[in-house]
């Protein structure tokens, strides 16, 4: 078998351990003489999966009593819609900081539900950077401050947990399962699966007990949180494959150490690829040091003529997916927990061969 390194922003790299376990369950899985994706979500073999996927998160989060996981379908773009609604009513008010695409695309669905407010906005510099928090323009009367920890295009990520007395609504879906978090710092977290939790079609939302009812009487069943924590995530069909995937990845999480192990692993491998490029007169990143992301690392090289160059001679050496997102050019690297520190290791070996030959 031959498998390439593969740094796709998302769907993304699964852990090899994890793939080859699905290899192995897809004709037969627990001795049912079915695949997973064939059994009833309402089975006892399920809800036993479920269940356990639901202990091993909060043991990896530490995620407290008075927090309800749920998983849901439409990915952290319908989350984009459901935090709006859920949580305020037509006249209410939002304040988002926009550090990214995904910010932005995040502002505004709210600004389709209720007042939005944009605390914070760095698309003057091209979302390289994250305003300093005491010049954000926050509201009076918010109902929550929404922020998306890592921005997946830009490169760009949150070091900080913002201070304010009101719930804080935060998009993970890059960063999570990277490192440990303090779950009780935030009302709401959300996360597509496509990054560290598993294949897209499944999404986390973790939300504080006491923001469940929602703040309109006329929501549909489907986008009201109160749903799927009565249902146990089943208040319809869920996307059973993804959801034991995601079991299987939590396994193998804590089987390596837990996110204290994972935090070590991350830390290293973007410590040594943002070292190479910063020690290089050939590549460049363009986000400002102190936020630069653990897990997405664009960088530009000097020509852009050799763009083409570099991701042909690159594929050529089992490096996939470096093409940067079309709005920041380059390329970019996504490094996220199941990609190797080998990965990392045999992408600057190359990168620096590249700039020995075309630079």
């Amino acid at each position: 078998m031959s498998r390439v390194y593969n740094f796709s922003a998302g769907p993304a790299a699964l852990p090899l351990e994890v793939l080859e376990i699905i290899r192995e369950d897809i004709p037969d899985w627990q001795g049912t003489g079915m695949s997973v994706m064939e059994i009833s979500h309402r089975s006892k073999e399920f809800v036993g999966l479920a269940e356990r996927c639901e202990a091993n998160l909060r043991e990896l989060l530490s995620i407290p009593d008075d927090y309800s996981v749920l998983w849901t379908q439409g990915g952290a773009t319908m989350q984009m819609a459901m935090a709006p609604l859920n949580l305020t009513g037509p006249d209410s008010t939002v304040d988002y900081v926009v550090t990214g695409s995904w910010g932005k695309k995040a502002a505004g669905e709210a600004g389709k539900q209720c007042n939005l407010n944009l605390a914070a906005d760095s698309s003057d510099k091209n979302f390289t950077y994250i305003p300093d928090e005491s010049g954000w323009q926050r509201s009076d009367d918010a109902a929550y401050l929404h922020v998306t920890s890592n921005e997946t295009i830009a490169g760009v990520e949150f070091h900080f947990v913002p201070g304010g007395d009101v719930p804080i609504v935060a998009d993970m879906s890059s960063a999570i399962l990277s490192r440990p978090i303090n779950v009780s710092d935030y009302g709401v977290i959300y996360a597509g699966a496509q990054k560290n939790i598993g294949p897209a079609g499944i999404t986390l939302v973790i939300v504080r007990n006491d923001l469940l009812e929602p703040a309109r009487d006329n929501l549909p069943h489907l986008m009201m949180w109160k749903s799927y924590a009565e249902s146990d995530s089943m208040t319809n069909t869920p996307p059973t494959f993804a959801w034991y995937v995601a079991d299987l990845v939590f396994q193998h999480l804590l089987g390596i150490g837990g996110l204290d192990a994972m935090a070590r692993i991350n830390q290293r491998k973007a410590e040594k690829l943002y070292a190479a490029i910063d020690a290089s007169a050939f590549y460049s990143n363009p986000v400002q040091v102190d936020c630069r992301s653990r897990m997405n690392v664009p960088f530009i090289l000097a020509h852009a003529s050799l763009d083409t160059r570099f991701l042909g001679e690159s594929l050529a050496a089992g490096l996939t997916n470096l093409k940067g997102h079309r709005s920041v050019g380059g390329m970019r690297a996504s490094i996220y927990n199941a990609v190797p520190e080998k990965a990392v290791d045999a992408l600057i070996e190359f990168m620096a061969e590249f700039e020995r030959t075309h630079g």
